[in-house]
């Protein structure tokens, strides 16, 4: 059993560490505000984008000469997976749900004979995925040094990947992230970015007539890089809101359990001392009537 003296720094140091909880809950419930208000800034933009490009694709099909980040190489062997995570834990399963859905589309691809090549952005994912895939990992990038990511830090990663399938390091690319959407709720996501895949309402005006200037294939020359870049921005901001309301959540956690134990100590130190205080008393006594 411990004693009293214990007892008190243990109080006392679940007691710290819950001021330092609840001061994590505060700062994650601000930065939340700032980064949910960008990613839902985001949001319109890269979904109009692909609205655009669905039209685009639509009218093009399968020509020949289409452009390959549309269309593909036409194999599926090598596939890099993108896998975008946060840099500091703290957050609960944040970085582990999304390095879990990465790990098991890895497992997957690999059972079937594929290939498989990880690009890292965000050190949590990296720590988790080098220990199966280590020689899988082509690239890591890393940015702890950021304040605040901004679309110039997506457009270098877009660029590596754009810079890997031109090499012809790979056939399909994936990328992996979080759809914030609310504080308890963050959705691990894969999307596929090259070939190009589009949702369902990208194409709902692929049956109306458009002329463009100039021709649909110099436009898609154009947008389709910019389109990898700006999906890679959008996945980036969905990480930080959801990072830092895993963060709160968390944190509120682990706030309302320190609670809990300082009363439960507080409540067997107080045992201990009466404790201790009656056997004190009684060898007084039995020491009084002994005389």
């Amino acid at each position: 059993m411990p004693s009293l003296k214990d007892l008190r720094n243990r109080i006392a140091s679940v007691t710290a560490t819950r001021k330092i909880t609840k001061a994590m809950q505060m700062v994650a419930a601000a930065k939340l505000r700032r980064a949910q208000t960008a990613a839902d800034a985001a949001r319109p933009y890269a979904e109009r984008m692909g609205t655009v490009l669905g039209n685009l694709a639509a009218g093009i099909g399968d020509q020949p000469g289409a452009p390959k980040l549309l269309v593909g190489t036409g194999d599926d062997q090598t596939h890099l997976l993108v896998v975008c995570t946060a840099e500091r834990g703290l957050c609960g399963g944040f970085n582990s749900a999304i390095a879990k859905l990465a790990r098991d589309r890895a497992n997957e691809l690999i059972g079937q004979g594929k290939t498989v090549k990880i690009v890292c952005v965000g050190r949590k994912g990296h720590d988790i995925l080098k220990r199966l895939f280590a020689s899988q990992i082509v690239d890591f990038i890393d940015f702890r040094a950021v304040r605040q990511v901004g679309f110039e830090h997506a457009d270098q990663v877009g660029a590596k990947v754009r810079e890997l399938f031109e090499a012809g390091e790979f056939d399909v690319c994936t990328l992996f992230f979080s759809t914030f959407k609310s504080v308890v709720s963050q959705i691990p996501t894969a999307r596929q970015l090259i070939p190009a895949e589009f949702d369902g309402d990208a194409a709902d005006g692929a049956g109306a007539s458009y002329e463009y200037e100039p021709d649909e294939e110099a436009i898609l020359a154009e947008l389709l890089p910019r389109n990898i870049s700006v999906q890679i921005f959008r996945a980036l901001l969905e990480n930080a809101a959801g990072e830092q309301g895993a963060r709160m959540s968390a944190m509120d956690n682990a706030t309302r359990n320190a609670g809990d134990m300082i009363d439960k100590l507080t409540l067997s130190y107080n045992r201990q001392r009466q404790a201790q205080i009656t056997k004190e008393l009684i060898e007084i006594i039995s020491g009084a009537e002994a005389l």
